[in-house]
């Protein structure tokens, strides 16, 4: 990020090349090949982007120790997620990026990238997938998230806690997540939004997409609930469209047959198709049924691979 002269603020303008010049202990840490991949706002990112992305990884993958990549915070967190879905190497590769820009007293990204330089170097890194590195703490792409707007420790794993740390500037893998099997490079197009359940809603947007969606994913109250009027509407678009039953909440799973209470009840949505999203918080649910889609799954397919995430 470079500061705007006329006040406007902050834009992306540092090159990889200024990223590693303002960490002179990289030197002494691995022998570097700097690529500028794309320089936007971590909020233009698309879709497109990551796959071409998680394919230039995976050619790679073969020929380096390990790989790091910095991006804005926005997406950072998707991101790391659509990546560990494509990526099919065993070479570390560990995401960061700051939240305090250059100008600010305090700028984390310089330590925020030494991390991830190491423990992108780190032998037990390896063959785990995607992690993402903030603040000293190393987290799995499945589970982290942005959960605050400015804090230098916005990255956390709710519901799971990080999964290793740097001490003494040295990373330490606590636990392993199982890593899914990759999915194959998404060829087709496909269209797939979040719909969140709020107090009262009439859902209208469930009407107004219908025909243009190939699949949707449901922020659900609770431990999977919406308002008894979206029930039908959702079950009529679950015979036609996959659809997936997540929380809003950001942790925790969707019941399967605790509460039964009617029409929008998770025994009453699930009966009528919905597709369990299980721990998966809404925006890693589109990202991956997303990706199935993409890459020519089928229903049967869909669940079963949802299934895993119970």
């Amino acid at each position: 990020m470079a500061a705007d002269t006329a006040g406007r603020g902050v834009a992306p303008a540092l090159t990889a090349e200024d990223l590693v010049a303002a960490v002179p202990e990289l030197a002494a840490e691995a022998t570097l090949e700097l690529v500028d991949f794309r320089k936007v706002p971590g909020a233009w990112l698309e879709v497109e982007d990551i796959v071409d992305l998680a394919d230039l990884l995976n050619k790679r993958s073969s020929d380096t120790a390990g790989i790091v990549i910095t991006q804005g915070t926005d997406t950072l967190e998707e991101t790391a997620y659509l990546l560990d879905l494509l990526y099919t190497g065993n070479a570390p590769v560990v995401i960061t990026g700051a939240m305090r820009n250059p100008q600010m007293p305090g700028a984390d990204g310089p330590a925020n990238i030494l991390a991830a330089v190491r423990t992108a170097a780190c032998p037990e890194a390896r063959g785990i997938g995607v992690l993402v590195a903030f603040a000293d703490e190393l987290h799995a792409a499945r589970h982290v998230q942005k959960t605050h707007s400015t804090s230098t420790s916005a990255f956390t794993s709710p519901g799971a806690g990080p999964v290793g740390h740097l001490v003494e500037g040295q990373p330490r893998i606590h636990f392993l997540v199982p890593r899914q099997a990759p999915i194959g490079l998404p060829v087709r197009l496909a269209c797939v939004e979040v719909i969140e359940a709020t107090l009262g809603s009439e859902g209208s947007l469930l009407d107004a997409p219908a025909d243009r969606l190939d699949g949707l994913v449901v922020a659900a109250f609770g431990a999977g609930h919406v308002p008894q009027t979206w029930a039908q509407r959702l079950g009529n678009l679950a015979a036609r469209i996959p659809v997936v039953l997540t929380s809003r909440t950001g942790a925790g799973s969707v019941l399967t047959h605790t509460y039964d209470f009617g029409p929008g009840s998770e025994t009453d949505l699930l009966g009528r198709g919905l597709i369990n999203g299980g721990r998966l918080e809404p925006r890693k649910a589109r990202l991956l049924l997303l990706a199935l889609l993409r890459s020519g799954a089928d229903q049967t397919a869909i669940r079963t691979v949802f299934a895993t995430h119970r």
